[in-house]
């Protein structure tokens, strides 16, 4: 069996859900409403990308960003990734909710406030570990997936940004994989 490559199943960049840095959140959901509206069969992308002037993906703004945008406490709890990472008990989780007050507005006004928010505060500022060739195997980028615990790579090829390699898609593929040896 030929081994798979990252290219093999790279969303190209041409069919992500892109926004500009200047960006509001209202547009940057728009933009991914956008893409999903070209394939309703699922929701395809969990993400949008974001650009600068210089037409560079400098940052993505994912599920998990959009959420925290939300409620602006949380960003006096610090790194949400270290804090995740140490395993917290639920009796933790409550206490820090009491204790900030968390969600204490209407979610729908609280929605309607983070329309405005600007891109460029709330998304994730891409690290150099969250970049893979395209001729990556694609073992090798399962391994990356898991040790950055990313949801998604940038795919390039040498200094060119073309696409996303997205855990979604490996894990299915994967599934499938798995399935087709147990016949």
């Amino acid at each position: 069996m030929k081994s798979l490559l990252v290219k093999d199943l790279a969303v190209p960049l041409a069919e992500y859900a892109t926004v500009h840095v200047s960006a509001t959140l209202y547009e940057a959901i728009m933009a991914l409403e956008e893409v999903h509206a070209l394939d309703q069969s699922h929701y395809r992308h969990r993400a949008i990308l974001v650009f600068d002037d210089k037409n560079r993906v400098i940052g993505k703004l994912g599920q998990f960003d959009i959420l925290i945008a939300l409620e602006s406490k949380y960003t006096q709890l610090g790194d949400l990734d270290r804090l995740a990472c140490i395993g917290l008990s639920n009796a933790f989780i409550q206490s820090v909710f009491k204790q900030y007050s968390f969600w204490s507005k209407p979610l729908g006004e609280i929605c309607s406030a983070a329309a405005q928010l600007n891109v460029d505060d709330i998304m994730h500022r891409l690290g150099e570990d969250e970049y893979i060739d395209e001729t990556a195997s694609l073992d090798a980028a399962i391994h990356q997936l898991i040790m950055g615990r990313h949801q998604s790579l940038i795919v390039t090829r040498g200094q060119e940004i073309v696409g996303i390699l997205k855990l979604s898609d490996i894990f299915r593929d994967v599934c499938v994989m798995i399935q087709s040896h147990e016949e």
